[in-house]
């Protein structure tokens, strides 16, 4: 996820005030077209501090018009809006516009709000691409809006959480293309961690949430499961496990530390603690029906997200993986900690590149008779593979690098894996493959000389590796298996594979999601074990330096795994593929370049069955 550039950012919002004092910031966008025909209604709830906490539609009726009579499919994006604090001051010269012009023309510098894009994703309708409504969340402004839930399941709240502002959004979503709020998580209510990052929905509607910072005030902190953990902060360590119900109350919070603590060597804290811990839990799915859970450890967030004054250590990146027992689902067990292992392009001059390193992802299987899962390293830029998540210790073994899919995502790229700054990987509902997105390696990430790769997404066939259980061969050991693919029999393939922005280092999708639903016979949507499209956002966290291009991308899946860019899927500004985020208007006014980090598919309550 991080930005693995040696240059490191640091916001300086003061000395940017203080320059927005003498001069301004003007902006010219691709886009001059207002759009002039907006809906608008309000709803709010009250949060646990007796302030309201709201959700404003923006509805295009123009729009809106244009979809009746034809059951939609759309597309949920949570983005945050692009403000000078994304900026460093000796940036400020690449901002869109002038420092020359007065300070009644600051608009788009200055912060605004964050929002729900929603968009028409229904293939064939005219509207097809068009953001149809922009439900903006207030009062909170710079939320940084990062992840919602991985899918979405008809009847499902969705949950969508604020990175900077520790918050997490429930959002009712049956009546599309309108939103309503649930209700809203502060960081008050979850004093035992911070940082939201990912969520996992249950049955029940129910949802777990990773909090990969540390208890909020420094020092011991006692959780209501009669947990003692110390910590070292907001967004420092260790991180937590929230129970959410469907309006956002927090039923139970879970500390994510051992109580002896983890490897000291391999696991850095700043400031240190008396017991090194790796508990940063970022990804985050669930086997119900095993009564499982896995989270991945990616990173002490405050040393990234929050501006380092110097590089940090490449031990604040984890190698970590946990797997928790959920049979009491208001108290769930920490069941193993377990160290991925670096593999054959390990270099001890560069551990942050090591295979192991900064473990963002994870993925389970979902059928019944497979008890798989896969873990994704951005910084290592591998996947690892545990047959068994049940095990008391399992056992994870490096199973593809993504140095293999290199030149199937754009021929110019070379086969080195290392840094691929690798984001969303995410099993199909088949356990047929395995959909990968990579924004490709900065320039100079592993030396002066480094040209850097393009990103994208690559689709791997993981058929035989699941058929051969806890008996599966494969295991990346050497650099030509890492470059050119596994040697065993049943070692995962490249199926697909696509680019975006070829020829741009780094600038591929961080996120994405896939398409659970089909049109079916009887004129309503159902959900398939077989997609057929793919959307992934180009947009990481811009204070890390991975900004991306701020566009959604749709990509065709074919039944066999082949991707191709949807071109009929493009702005409707600039006539190009991709929603650019980067314009001028929005529903909810000139608020200018917006962030776009997470995507859903979704659809109206009476549209699905």
């Amino acid at each position: 996820m991080w930005s693995n550039s040696p240059r490191w950012r640091k916001t300086v919002i003061g000395a940017a005030a203080s320059l927005l004092a003498v001069g301004a910031l003007t902006y010219s966008g691709a886009s001059s077209v207002a759009y002039a025909d907006v809906r608008t209604f309000v709803d709010a709830r009250k949060g646990s501090d007796g302030k309201q906490y709201w959700v404003k539609n923006h509805l295009v009726t123009s729009q809106v018009r244009a979809a009746e009579g034809q059951r939609k499919k759309w597309l949920l994006v949570w983005a945050g809006d692009e403000n000078i604090a994304d900026t460093l001051v000796k940036d400020l010269k690449n901002l869109p516009g002038s420092l020359a012009g007065g300070l009644n023309k600051v608009t788009n510098a200055l912060p605004g709000p964050d929002f729900l894009a929603v968009i028409d994703a229904t293939e064939g309708s005219p509207a097809y691409g068009k953001v149809v409504n922009t439900a903006t969340v207030g009062p909170l402004v710079e939320n940084e809006p990062h992840h919602m839930q991985y899918v979405w399941h008809k009847g499902d709240t969705i949950y969508a959480g604020a990175l900077f502002a520790a918050a997490t959004y429930t959002f009712d979503v049956s009546a599309l293309p309108e939103l309503k709020l649930k209700g809203i998580s502060l960081p008050t209510n979850t004093l035992g961690g911070s940082v939201p990052d990912a969520y996992w929905t249950l049955k029940d509607g129910t949802a777990y949430g990773t909090y990969m910072g540390g208890p909020v005030v420094p020092g011991p902190h006692v959780y209501a499961n009669g947990q003692t953990v110390v910590g070292n902060g907001f967004a420092g360590s260790p991180g937590a496990l929230i129970r959410f119900d469907r309006t956002g109350k927090v039923l139970s919070q879970t500390s994510a530390a051992t109580p002896q603590g983890d490897n000291e060597k391999l696991c850095a804290n700043l400031p240190r603690l008396g017991k090194p811990t790796c508990a940063n839990p970022h990804g985050i799915q669930a086997r119900e029906d095993l009564n499982t859970l896995v989270t991945s450890d990616y990173a002490e967030p405050r040393n990234i997200i929050l501006d380092p004054v110097k590089a940090p250590s490449p031990y604040l990146r984890r190698p970590t993986v946990r797997t928790w027992d959920i049979t009491e689902r208001d108290k769930p067990k920490l069941r193993a900690v377990s160290y991925l292992q670096d593999g054959p392009r390990a270099d001890p001059a560069d551990p942050l590149h090591q295979e192991s390193r900064a473990v963002m992802e994870t993925t389970v299987t979902n059928l019944p008779g497979h008890k798989g899962a896969f873990a994704q390293t951005m910084q290592g830029g591998a996947v690892h593979y545990t047959p068994d998540i049940t095990a008391p210790n399992p056992k994870w073994v490096e199973v593809f690098d993504d140095g293999a899919a290199n030149k199937a995502i754009h021929p110019a790229n070379d086969s080195n894996g290392g840094g691929s700054n690798g984001g969303w990987i995410q099993t199909s509902p088949d356990d047929k493959y395995l959909y990968r997105a990579i924004s490709g390696r900065g320039k100079g990430a592993l030396g002066p000389d480094d040209p850097g790769t393009t990103g994208g997404v690559y689709v791997l066939d993981i058929q035989k590796l699941l058929a051969a259980g806890t008996g599966f061969q494969c295991k990346i050991d050497t650099l030509d298996e890492a470059r050119k693919g596994g040697a065993e029999a049943d070692c995962p393939t490249v199926a697909g594979a696509a680019p975006i922005n070829p020829g741009q280092p780094a600038a591929g999708p961080h996120w994405g999601a896939y398409d659970n639903f089909k049109l079916g016979e009887d004129g309503f949507y159902h959900e398939t074990t077989s997609p057929e499209r793919l959307a992934v956002s180009n947009y990481f966290v811009a204070r890390t330096g991975l900004d991306g291009d701020h566009k959604v991308n749709m990509l065709k899946l074919g039944k066999d795994g082949k991707l191709t860019l949807d071109a009929a899927f493009k702005d409707e500004f600039t006539g190009q593929p991709g929603i650019n985020f980067n314009r001028k208007q929005w529903p909810h006014g000139a608020f200018g370049n917006a962030k776009p980090h997470s995507e859903l598919f979704v659809i109206a309550d009476a549209d699905v069955k």
